[in-house]
């Protein structure tokens, strides 16, 4: 007996879609405002956002963090560190850890793309849909996030 294949209703299809057209097109277009307008790529913008919201960190809490692999955030903080971005620093607690934080120059970048990027936002999104279609958004997307990220590395919303 063939088992029967999970099929999608035309209402789940459309929300599928728009869902996933929506995760592909939208790094795209964050990552390439933040390069041109920062000279900063959408991961090392959140990275840096990661920083500057919750202080120095060991790598591979902010791997976590930016849901990110450990070579991955090993690779992308040792460029921002060439760039001056980011400072190692002493655990003061484990001598066995190296903290990460940002530079004086790494929270000034982030302060100056900060405007541009949330613009952005507003442009592709935000402003595209009324108060209530952002509710909606938002009270659908929660616990999808939630089911993602039981850990919640995000944060609660």
């Amino acid at each position: 007996m063939v088992a029967s294949l999970p099929r999608m209703t035309q209402e789940q299809s459309r929300a599928w879609l728009a869902l996933i057209s929506t995760a592909e097109l939208l790094p795209a277009a964050l990552d390439a405002q933040l390069q041109r307008d920062a000279d900063l790529t959408h991961y090392e913008f959140i990275l840096l956002s990661a920083l500057q919201r919750g202080g120095a960190m060991r790598l591979s809490d902010l791997a976590a963090a930016t849901n990110a692999t450990l070579p991955r955030a090993s690779k992308v903080v040792s460029r921002l560190q060439q760039r001056e971005l980011l400072e190692r620093a002493e655990s003061t607690t484990d001598r066995r850890s190296v903290l990460l934080r940002l530079s004086r120059q790494g929270r000034r970048r982030l302060v100056l793309a900060t405007p541009e990027h949330f613009a952005t936002a507003h442009r592709l999104v935000l402003d595209r849909l009324s108060p209530a279609q952002l509710d909606a958004l938002a009270d659908a997307l929660e616990p999808v996030v939630q089911a993602l990220d039981p850990q919640q590395r995000f944060g609660p919303f």
